[in-house]
């Protein structure tokens, strides 16, 4: 039987998805299900709709439940926290470079280091030496990986993800697609995604 697979489109200026990489490959080897990486970004989602921030930053009181709310989350996961300064943060550079890197554990590892030195500990990601140093200590090639992200190939390819998670509806971060279409949004619904596309599929609530 072919594995399921679904796909995890996340932004590295999202809050929520900080918990959720540092936490999906682990749940979705125990629900059987494997994860494609698709960085993206919100900002042209959010320009759509008219926005030109973050909402937690158009809403106060939204904006200091979700900080309270991820202190919670992330201390139940054992993650540092800290407010990164300005936030959101310019996330192009490190989408691209993510995007740079192939599928196969690369892009998750460098992912999840730019998220801990974000989230984690207060780094500006926009800074390519912090994040050509994130890649050093994966092994990852810190300046190759910078001159990579600037080509034509990886740009195109980023856009591309934009346009696909806007075919599926996404207006936020994280968010999981399974393999027909359906749309999961939060750290909270990953593992409804996984468990939809293993094709258990909730029935009509009885009336």
């Amino acid at each position: 039987m072919t594995q399921p697979v679904v796909s995890f489109f996340y932004e590295f200026a999202s809050t929520y998805s900080y918990p959720a990489a540092m936490r999906v490959d682990e749940a979705a080897k125990a629900a059987g299900v494997r994860v494609a990486w698709r960085p993206f970004l919100l900002g042209p989602i959010f320009a759509d709709a008219g926005l030109t921030t973050s909402p937690f930053n158009l809403n106060r009181a939204k904006g200091d439940y979700m900080w309270r709310d991820l202190q919670r989350v992330t201390g139940a996961l054992g993650l540092a926290l800290t407010r990164p300064d300005p936030f959101p943060q310019n996330t192009l550079l490190a989408a691209r470079m993510a995007t740079a890197l192939p599928d196969d554990g690369r892009r998750a590892d460098f992912s999840r280091a730019v998220y801990r030195a974000e989230f984690g500990e207060g780094k500006a990601i926009s800074d390519p030496q912090v994040l050509a140093a994130l890649a050093d200590r994966l092994g990852l090639g810190g300046a190759a990986l910078l001159v990579q992200a600037g080509t034509d190939t990886v740009k195109q390819a980023l856009r591309a993800s934009v346009d696909e998670a806007r075919s599926h509806g996404v207006f936020g971060a994280p968010s999981f697609v399974a393999a027909d279409g359906e749309l999961f949004w939060g750290n909270d619904r990953m593992e409804q995604a996984f468990a939809w596309a293993k094709g258990e599929k909730p029935g009509p609530a009885a009336g």
